[in-house]
């Protein structure tokens, strides 16, 4: 099975920063979505988790060519502090590679 984890970001945003630094130390490959650049895609993902727009929200999607399974991850939704959702995304990972 395939995984991948999308950030959605700000330019300019600290806790984005410290996310997708946190990500880089610990060797957790992700695609960076700005929501400027790519704001069709995360206009859906807002839809998606109730109109939350606050950054960083992630995705962690995961596929075997067959089916797709999506996590959708957002801020004062489903975590309050970074390293809360760092953990979310370093538990799927390790699910992932066992």
């Amino acid at each position: 099975m395939e995984q991948y984890i999308v950030v959605f970001s700000m330019k300019g945003c600290p806790f984005c920063d410290m996310l997708k630094n946190s990500l880089n130390e610990q060797k957790i490959e992700f695609i960076d979505r700005d929501i400027v650049e790519h704001e069709d895609e995360y206009d859906m993902f807002v839809k998606s988790v109730g109109g939350n727009e606050f950054v960083p929200a992630f995705m962690i999607i995961e596929t075997d060519g067959k089916k797709t399974i999506s996590g959708l991850y957002a801020p004062e939704r489903d975590f309050n502090k970074i390293e809360e959702g760092l953990q979310i995304i370093k538990e799927q990972y390790k699910k992932n590679i066992q």
